[in-house]
């Protein structure tokens, strides 16, 4: 721990967890937090999980796991580079997308709409209610009792009126102070995978081409670069070989941009880190507008490509009708989650039960999603 910066985050400075425990014998306080992610439930559900496409569409696109250990990954090296907390950035990665939806942002989008009403509903504050209260394992408390410093990378964003109902952790918002530097990686990490990684299942499945990406500068730059030295290369080896040289160029400027401002800011301490005025990770000016360009295409290109709204618009629909299903009657649920239903509606009323809903089909894989939806709908499907 000694190789760490002064800024970085340790255990002996972390603000501890929820509920007070021994500190383990042979672990870190954060490599504790990272196997309990990876041995919980909702990590294990990632795998049929999705990004863009459907789960059942291929087996080689992306799912919500692979890209969890690519963020990981990406945030590990970042970190090491940086002398912060390898470990606890490593954590937060593979918990940041534990709450989203099936169906990716389409399924988001639907269970928000549905939720409007009860207070709405966001994947970030859907990871942390995972952690903190939907996991059941441990005899002692519900969730999985995560340090501070990871539960804070897991809450990307958060609104006023949610924060003031999540004590210490809502103070940042409500302050708007800084993320420790974990937390500030993370986020990078995780665009810098998605967006590179979108890139490449979208070419394979023909949503887009190579050709029309040479009007995105980064990769119409490493395309020059590849050919230069592969004249006679091109499909999968072509675009993996443009791929990787694009996120070293993401991952190298954000580690020297990252480390420049360090240098200048004079924080000595996360304290010091959280009271900066502004993020002290981040791109160059330059790469900036670089990696806007490359999600600028991909929004325009491939978000909106027509095969991907219709699977969008089938989500939704799949969604919205398995939310008002169980809404309206919550014996259709199975009985854990009937009662869950139950409890919270006596204390918290329409908004409870649509709560639970919520985190019933939050949980839910993309073909556990269809399949419930068949069981609801199909008069010819086995219950």
């Amino acid at each position: 721990m000694s190789a760490l910066a002064a800024y970085a985050a340790l255990d002996e400075h972390s603000r501890g967890r929820r509920f007070p425990e021994p500190r383990p014998a042979y672990r870190s306080e954060y490599q504790r937090d990272r196997d309990r992610i990876v041995h919980s439930t909702a990590f294990r559900r990632l795998v049929y999980k999705t990004q863009v496409f459907v789960n059942h569409e291929g087996d080689l696109y992306r799912t919500r796991l692979t890209h969890s250990l690519e963020v990981a990954q990406i945030a590990r090296t970042i970190a090491r580079a940086l002398r912060l907390n390898e470990v606890l950035s490593e954590a937060i990665c593979l918990a940041h997308d534990l709450g989203h939806t099936p169906f990716g942002h389409a399924g988001q989008d639907a269970l928000n709409e549905c939720m409007m009403d009860f207070g709405g509903f966001e994947h970030n504050l859907q990871s942390l209610r995972v952690v903190d209260e939907l996991e059941e394992h441990y005899a002692d408390f519900d969730g999985l009792n995560l340090s501070f410093e990871c539960r804070e990378g897991i809450l990307k964003h958060c609104s006023y009126n949610n924060a003031i109902q999540l004590g210490l952790l809502g103070e940042r918002f409500i302050n708007r102070q800084q993320p420790g530097l974990e937390a500030q990686l993370a986020n990078f990490a995780d665009e810098i995978a998605y967006n590179n990684h979108d890139v490449e299942d979208g070419i394979r499945a023909g949503l887009i081409t190579v050709e029309q990406l040479l009007a995105v500068p980064l990769f119409r730059e490493y395309h020059a670069e590849v050919q230069a030295k592969y004249p006679t290369l091109a499909g999968r080896r072509q675009v993996y070989e443009i791929l990787r040289r694009m996120i070293n160029h993401l991952v190298t400027d954000l580690i020297d941009s990252s480390a420049a401002r360090l240098g200048t800011s004079g924080v000595r301490s996360i304290a010091e880190v959280r009271s900066h005025p502004g993020p002290l990770i981040g791109f160059s000016d330059a790469t900036r507008e670089l990696n806007y360009s490359l999600k600028t295409f991909l929004r325009e290109n491939l978000y909106k490509h027509y095969k991907v709204r219709r699977m969008t618009a089938k989500a939704r629909r799949v969604v919205r009708e398995l939310f008002d299903a169980f809404f309206n009657d919550p014996t259709l649920m199975p009985d854990e989650h009937e009662a869950t239903g139950s409890r919270l509606e006596l204390v918290q009323g329409p908004a409870g039960r649509g709560r639970a809903v919520a985190d019933y089909i939050a949980g839910m894989t993309d073909r556990y999603a269809i399949l419930e939806h068949r069981r609801l709908f199909d008069p010819g499907e086995r219950t």
